[in-house]
């Protein structure tokens, strides 16, 4: 960072990158406090700040209306702390993008550490907030249990005073709280925010919150409902594929105990109780049982294409970004500095860790992927066609197979032999290309859905936004 004197009570602030683009700008020597961070001074905050301030002249920053907390440090809570039933611990992955707090996958903290960790505690109507990560995403504290615990990485705002919870949640989403965090922001490797910048994020007390909340939870239901409709659309092609293959899937067995006879693990080898649960053992012979339809092993029909470069290219999808059950991508923006492999348009990727996830996607482009992914492609394209390959083996039928042949404890995973031998029904090319119609219509159908819901939800952001500063948002 650069710091060029021109007058003596005002410093030119540029990076060695803004040099080169000849991006100065100017700050007063008594406008520095306490941040040599070139991006704290920018224009496009510095004004922003001052529309802020000449349109509400009494605004507050959000430290005075409630207090504000961080989580424990990182190594204070240890393994032996957690246990199956005790005091929730709120994490980061506990806070969805929508404001919610998620608590399927919550964790527990026995009592007396929670009891040791008061201080950290939080109860419905508080926020949490991501220190690290993606910054700034926040959610308020619901009421599923009386207390909870947050981990490290999270700040808390408990007992907030003249502001409504939900109201300050949608102020932080909104681009008038994601500038503040933004220009808040310090790190060099892993950006972080602290309690003091938090803190410091200036907020309005308007009279409105309650009309605002309900505008927002209205937009915020419409989109929900539209993206349960497409997620309904997209589970529809399993009912597709059943009805043109005349096959029914098992019903969902919940039995953690059953018996098999001696003589099954000995010929197949595997020690694994799961390998042979009912759900399983039915798929396979529902398969077997199909009338004048073709069953193959996976491997008597794709090809596993591992062409490795050492280094991602264009369009590198990890499994993040494939989305559970439907095979649409995420925008998620994970990357990656390793191996992967390689992939063509209409190659399927099918991925090997946590197979429960049913991530399964038909390339739509050239790219590369994870090595957590099988890149298959079919030997025969006219006995094979990949979109019916993609539909089947998201189907409930490859599903009931999958996720009782996985090993492995922390990243549970099928191995290579256990996808080679997959079982899938294959039938004749009129009858793939039905079914791969109609589940390209009802992808269209699902995408227009999710489209419209996102664009609805990005205009309701910008009225909220527009109610509070208008003009000056933009």
């Amino acid at each position: 960072m650069a710091f060029i004197p021109e007058r003596p009570d005002t410093f030119f602030r540029v990076s060695p990158a803004e040099l080169s683009k000849a991006q100065c700008f100017a700050v007063k020597r008594g406008e520095i406090n306490q941040r040599l961070n070139v991006a704290f001074y920018r224009g496009e905050y510095t004004q922003f700040l001052h529309s802020l301030r000449k349109h509400y002249p009494d605004i507050r920053p959000l430290g005075s209306y409630g207090e504000i907390v961080c989580g424990p440090f990182g190594t204070t809570i240890k393994q032996g702390d957690y246990v199956a039933d005790g005091v929730p611990l709120l994490r980061i992955s506990n806070i969805t993008d929508q404001g919610n707090l998620d608590i399927q996958g919550v964790v527990f903290i026995t009592p007396g550490k929670s009891e040791e960790l008061a201080s950290t505690r939080v109860t419905e109507g508080d926020l949490v907030i991501s220190q690290r990560g993606t910054l700034g995403m926040s959610a308020v504290v619901s009421s599923e249990f009386p207390a909870f615990n947050i981990s490290a990485n999270l700040i808390a705002i408990r007992g907030l005073s003249g502001l409504l919870s939900r109201f300050v949640q949608l102020y932080l989403s909104s681009r008038l709280g994601e500038r503040q965090v933004s220009r808040l922001q310090s790190g060099q490797v892993h950006a972080k925010i602290t309690t003091i910048d938090v803190a410091s994020i200036l907020i309005p007390n308007v009279s409105n919150q309650i009309e605002l909340i309900h505008a927002m939870d209205t937009a915020r239901a419409e989109r929900k409902k539209k993206l349960a409709d497409a997620d309904a659309i997209l589970a529809s092609i399993d009912d597709v594929l059943r009805d043109a293959l005349g096959l029914t899937p098992p019903s969902d067995d919940p039995r953690r105990v059953f018996a098999v006879r001696l003589a099954q693990p000995r010929a197949q080898g595997r020690l694994n109780s799961d390998y042979y649960h009912p759900e399983r053992i039915l798929a396979l012979r529902t398969l077997s049982a199909a009338e004048n339809l073709m069953v193959a092993r996976l491997a008597e029909v794709v090809s596993f294409r591992r062409n490795q470069i050492k280094m991602p290219s264009k369009n590198y999808l990890s499994l993040a970004h494939v989305q559970s059950h439907t095979g649409e991508l995420t925008d998620a923006t994970n990357t990656a500095s390793g191996t992967c492999f390689t992939y063509q348009a209409n190659d399927v990727l099918f991925a090997r860790l946590r197979p429960y996830l049913n991530k399964v996607y038909r390339a739509e482009m050239n790219g590369c992927c994870s090595t957590e992914f099988h890149v298959l492609r079919a030997k025969d394209p006219k006995l094979l066609l990949s979109d019916y390959l993609s539909s089947v083996l998201r189907s409930r039928l490859v599903l009931a197979q999958t996720v009782h042949m996985m090993t492995g404890n922390t990243h549970p995973r099928l191995t290579n032999d256990d996808v080679a031998n997959l079982k899938i029904p294959i039938p004749g090319a009129e009858v793939q290309e039905t079914i791969a119609a109609e589940a390209r219509r009802l992808r269209l159908e699902a995408r227009r859905l999710r489209t419209e819901a996102e664009a609805g939800w990005v205009a309701a952001k910008r009225w909220f936004e527009d109610q509070l500063l208008g003009a000056a948002t933009q």
